[in-house]
């Protein structure tokens, strides 16, 4: 057997001869493979020079190939043969960067390849991937009919999101592929049946037609607009309630016929003295609506329909008896809720029923929620400064009973010098005002007593006070429903006051009695929102802020009031101001002797100055949120419930070297909740 480097030698001088002899010629180079159980590594550098290619071989790279050409080929061929000769052996190439990388076949999924959509214009048995929208076709359910054609070796994948396959294989083998999906991926145009109903409601029976025809039964909660779909064949059925038809699409015409004649066996006149039916409510009130739909009955009755107009659903024939029906509707018909399984039981002739069921259907959608947050921000800035000197000194005095004092007092209680001064000589303690205070102690005789008083006081005082507080406020309501929250205390007003004789007798005891009247003293916020169509929400909001003032005044407890009551309107998640108070408060006040208190700089012995500046910003703020299904409620209701738990870990006592470690009390951890059932699409404005 001829060694593979002698092949190799020969094979370049060949090659040699023959790129000569082209460039001479001026004609396609061509080339003459022979390689009988060569080494891979050989093989690949000799393709490498003569296709003017690099290469790198993973090192499990190993083995023999044989490549015998009866005819020469073009040079450009070399490549493609080599990649086909290495697939038989279980190696791929991965092109990147100018350089193709041989490695197995396993681990080529895993590297860099070429990468395109459906129109990826690669060929030959190099590794490529490819991503590949479907338009009518499920991804997920072309996966097991594709992975059979895929090499064992590579691999496809379906994301459902956005309906794509995605493979890697390659590239002849994903052509092939590509004509089958074209082939599949055909929109499907089934037959519609229009099936017109005389006697029976087709919101009744287009649930009752989906749950027998229907490989996968719609749960009792389903709604008959919720399509109903096997993994097989389509089958779809829609009531039209304007009509009183059912709308049937299927891609087998059998099923089709069977839900033809099911529909005509159902489709029979009941009894027209009346008729029982329990219509059970997914979101509506059973009490309310049962309300609404009496009104309904009764305005029929004001207003009579012509005889030569059939309601939907009824016979041409039966015309005349329409006239007759709508105008005793009220009296031959009844509507009654129950309120324990909130259902409505309403007993109706055929045609009557089928006006109710549609209106039934329309008033039971689900209606909208609305989160609103209101922040109350007040900012409070107080600043005083105080500053007088007062004195008492006798001038004179004529014997032991009489004697001539002079000075000045200013302020009240601690602030006073007489106060003081009267206090220490009855031996009691007052204390002055806050601030700095300078006195002068004396002691003087007066009649013959000794006195001790203050002869002279100097006080300053500056005081800096910053308030600020912020309350959040959140409610979770109904769509026009009212919604009420209270944070505060309750509080007892006197109202009233008597005293009763226990007896007729002179200084009987007196039994006194006292009216009391409670009010609820803090914070209060009360809204009742409307989602309006285009998602606007129209807030009827009352906000009151409130506080107790004084509780000593002798006709009541005096207490401080904020409230706003208003009507606004704001789009779903804006923010906006429903009013606010900014209040600036100056007060500058002195007491002075009149005249001396004017003097320059001798005048201070003589006033007392202060000066007070508070100023208050008052501002309220509001956000709806409009929340219309159960996901968007879960992901609210997730946000503040984590909040609270970090909120519990955090207040956990340090460690302690001789006390025990005890953690705080922490919420449950909120279990995942599987999403809700699709329910029928929720009207504009609701």
């Amino acid at each position: 057997m001829i060694s593979s480097k002698r092949l190799i030698g020969q094979f370049l001088c060949l090659l040699s001869c023959l790129l000569f002899a082209g460039g001479l010629r001026a004609e396609p180079e061509t080339v003459t493979l022979n390689f009988v159980n060569a080494e891979i590594e050989a093989v690949v550098k000799a393709v490498g020079m003569i296709s003017n290619r690099n290469f790198i071989l993973d090192p499990r790279v190993k083995g023999t190939v044989n490549i015998v050409s009866s005819k020469p080929v073009d040079r450009s061929m070399t490549y493609q043969i080599l990649l086909s000769a290495l697939r038989l052996q279980g190696f791929a190439a991965i092109e990147a960067d100018g350089v193709t990388k041989i490695v197995p076949e396993a681990d080529a999924k895993q590297n860099f390849s070429v990468t395109g959509g459906k129109n990826l214009k690669a060929s030959g048995d190099k590794i490529v991937t490819q991503v590949y929208p479907l338009q009518s076709e499920s991804a997920v359910q072309l996966i097991p009919i594709l992975r059979p054609l895929i090499t064992p070796n590579n691999s496809i994948s379906a994301y459902a999101g956005t309906n794509t396959l995605v493979i890697t294989d390659y590239a002849d083998n994903i052509k092939r592929i590509n004509k089958i999906i074209e082939a599949i991926d055909q929109p499907n145009y089934g037959d519609v049946a229009v099936i017109k109903l005389q006697y029976v409601s087709a919101l009744d029976l287009a649930q009752i037609v989906s749950r027998l025809l229907g490989e996968n039964p719609a749960s009792p909660a389903a709604t008959p607009q919720t399509p109903v779909a096997d993994s097989g064949q389509k089958f779809v059925v829609m009531p039209d309630i304007r009509s009183n038809s059912l709308l049937i699409r299927s891609d087998s015409p059998a099923r089709i016929s069977r839900a033809r004649a099911l529909v005509e066996q159902m489709d029979v006149p009941g009894n027209r003295t009346g008729n029982i039916n329990v219509v059970y409510l997914r979101n509506a009130e059973a009490v309310k609506l049962a309300e609404t739909l009496r009104s309904i009955l009764s305005g029929e009755n004001k207003s009579a329909l012509p005889a030569a107009s059939p309601l939907p659903g009824q016979p041409a024939s039966s015309a005349a008896v329409t006239s007759t029906t709508s105008a005793t509707s009220s009296t031959t018909s009844s509507i009654m809720a129950d309120p324990q399984t909130n259902s409505l039981i309403i007993t109706a002739p055929d045609n009557v029923y089928n006006t109710l069921r549609a209106v039934i259907d329309k008033l039971d959608a689900r209606r909208a929620q609305v989160f609103v947050e209101a922040l109350i921000v007040e900012v409070t800035t107080d600043k005083a400064a105080e500053f007088g000197i007062q004195w008492q000194a006798p001038l004179g005095s004529s014997g032991n009973n009489n004697a001539v004092i002079a000075g000045t007092n200013f302020g009240k209680d601690g602030n006073n010098i007489i106060g003081l001064s009267a206090a220490a000589s009855t031996g009691t303690f007052l204390a002055p005002g806050a601030g700095l205070n300078l006195g002068f102690l004396q002691r003087l005789t007066i009649g013959g007593q000794e006195v001790t008083g203050l002869t002279a006081l100097a006080r300053m005082l500056e005081s800096d006070a910053n308030a600020n507080i912020l309350s959040t406020p959140n409610l979770l309501t109904l769509d026009n429903e009212e919604a009420k929250i209270i944070i505060g205390k309750n509080v007892p007003f006197i109202t009233g006051s008597y005293a009763q004789a226990t007896g007729a007798a002179a200084g009987a005891a007196v039994n006194p009695f006292q009216t009391i009247e409670r009010k609820d003293v803090g914070l209060t916020l009360k809204v009742k929102p409307q989602v309006a169509e285009g998602g606007t929400v129209k807030m009827q909001i009352y906000q009151e802020a409130s506080s107790i003032q004084d509780t000593t005044n002798a006709a009541g407890v005096i207490t401080n009031k904020r409230s706003i009551e208003s009507t606004v309107l704001v789009d779903d998640g804006q923010i906006i101001v429903l009013g606010g108070l900014i209040q600036d408060d100056v007060r500058d006040g002195m007491d002075k002797v009149p005249g001396l208190g004017d003097i320059p700089l001798l005048g201070g012995l003589f006033k007392y100055e202060s000066r007070k500046h508070v100023k208050t910003n008052l501002m309220v703020f509001l956000r709806p949120r409009v929340l219309r299904n159960a996901a968007a409620a879960a992901s609210l209701t997730g946000d503040r419930y984590d909040y609270i738990r970090n909120t519990q870990s955090l207040a956990a006592p340090g460690s302690h070297p001789f006390l025990p470690k005890t953690p705080p009390p922490l919420l449950p951890e909120m279990a995942k909740t599987q999403p809700a059932p699709a329910e029928a699409p929720i009207p504009a404005g609701q």
